[in-house]
């Protein structure tokens, strides 16, 4: 059921907030005009940097063997990425012979979600409504339902359990005869579910502490007499594992309120059918991959390329790749990056603009007819403008960050202007001459 909250705003307050939005509003503009010309550099500059590690980058045949003639040389190597480092979950008790261990966490919660509606009155007044509604939701984190607008859902939401999310990361991954840093094998994608073990007493701790809270939470308390989904062999949709039919049965335990399945625990009454409060803790681990990395060698380990701009450059993908793949898509991710960040400073020097300038359109909404008017048109030179100079940042951005490049366009373009300007007048009086009665138009020799 929807909830709705209505404010009324008047003339002189809506005023005054307008002319303090003309502060925000510039301080946008020079922001998003900073955006845009540290974009163009950023963009350059990358650019150089790739086009200067590919010159110099050269293919590592053998990475199961050190070899000292490239030692300082940034190399293109696959191999296979792996470990033999132990790692442990300590809240849960159980180890994992992996690169990574992540334990990911969710709850079933109550959300609340807005939706607000403005309208203008004749005098200037506005009045705002405001509609809440609630939805029950798997969540990153609990929800505090006390900040919730509708009274009658302030004290809905609660957990079973609090578990916190976690991640570790092997100290040593061997990539042949060599030793990947941290900050090559963290970005490795290779996850696959992990088949729990869980310590039977542990659970059996989960499942009291979680009945206890139910019992003061709600006032009563599910147990396997009462409970006709305990110990049932039929696997739930919302606790069905990452890899499916591979997980063997026997690893599944259903107590009252703890249910174990392949790499899933879940807290609560009844997995079918998420309750409040339910929560849903899912393990995955990083194994072994073949991979691809193009980095400088360093010893018997590898570092960052700096190229002669200061950008640094190091990047590890999946499978095996040849280092012109490689280059290729980060030229292309950098060239989406510019036009991503593009988009993004041209519309926020739009939106600057608007709210410099938006207190004109409110100084008139004693009138919201007329007000709506001319705020459309105040709109629509905003962007006109804010397109026009979001270009011309960029263009003088291109002179700044390729010098040769941008007057060779400028060069280029005031040569097309003088031949159309010039050269076009010229033609079009000769056609014009043709065209005059008694003027014989002369015939053009051929050139020698």
């Amino acid at each position: 059921m929807a909830y709705t909250e209505t404010t009324t705003t008047g003339y002189g307050t809506r005023v005054g907030n307008s002319f303090k939005s003309i502060g925000s509003g510039f301080i946008m503009f020079c922001l998003a005009t900073a955006l845009l010309w540290w974009n163009e550099g950023r963009a350059v500059k990358t650019d150089k940097m790739l086009n200067e590690a590919e010159k110099v980058c050269i293919d590592m045949e053998n990475p199961n063997k050190m070899d000292p003639a490239m030692e300082g040389e940034l190399v293109c190597a696959s191999a296979l990425a792996t470990t033999e480092d132990v790692l442990t979950d300590d809240k849960f008790g159980f180890s994992e012979t992996a690169i990574g261990l992540q334990r990911r966490v969710e709850y079933y919660q109550w959300v609340e979600h807005e939706q607000t509606k403005k309208e203008d009155k004749l005098g200037g007044k506005e009045v705002t409504t405001t509609t809440y509604t609630y939805s029950l939701e798997w969540t990153w984190a609990p929800v505090n339902s006390s900040q919730f607008k509708d009274p009658a859902y302030q004290t809905r939401n609660f957990v079973l359990a609090q578990v916190e999310n976690g991640e570790q990361w092997a100290e040593n991954v061997k990539f042949g005869a060599y030793k990947l840093p941290e900050s090559l094998f963290h970005s490795m994608s290779s996850r696959e579910a992990v088949v729990l073990d869980l310590n039977k007493d542990l659970l059996a701790q989960y499942d009291k502490a979680s009945r206890d809270i139910d019992l003061r939470i709600n006032g009563k308390a599910v147990n396997s007499n009462t409970n006709p989904n305990a110990n049932t062999q039929a696997v739930p949709d919302s606790v069905k594992t990452v890899i499916g039919d591979s997980i063997p049965q026997e690893n599944k335990v259903d107590l009252d309120y703890v249910h174990q399945q392949g790499n899933v625990l879940y807290i609560g009454r009844t997995p079918a059918a998420p309750q409040v409060g339910d929560v849903r803790v899912t393990f995955e681990k990083v194994v072994p991959a073949k991979v691809t990395i193009i980095a400088k060698v360093k010893g018997d380990t590898f570092t960052k390329f700096k190229a002669k701009n200061g950008k640094t450059f190091q990047t590890l993908v999946m499978g095996v790749q040849d280092s012109a793949e490689i280059f290729e898509s980060e030229h292309a991710a950098n060239n989406t990056w510019l036009w991503i960040l593009r988009i993004v400073g041209i519309m926020l020097v739009i939106a600057g603009l608007k709210g410099i300038f938006g207190f004109l359109e409110t100084i008139l909404k004693v009138v919201p007819f007329i007000a709506n008017i001319f705020g459309w048109g105040v709109g629509v030179v905003c962007t006109v403008v804010g397109v026009v100079w979001s270009l011309i940042v960029i263009a003088l951005a291109w002179l700044f960050y390729r010098p040769l490049l941008g007057i060779g366009l400028l060069a280029l373009a005031g040569f097309l202007i003088w031949v159309f300007a010039f050269k076009g007048k010229d033609k079009l009086k000769e056609m014009a001459a043709r065209r005059r009665p008694g003027v014989q138009a002369q015939p053009i020799e051929p050139a020698q």
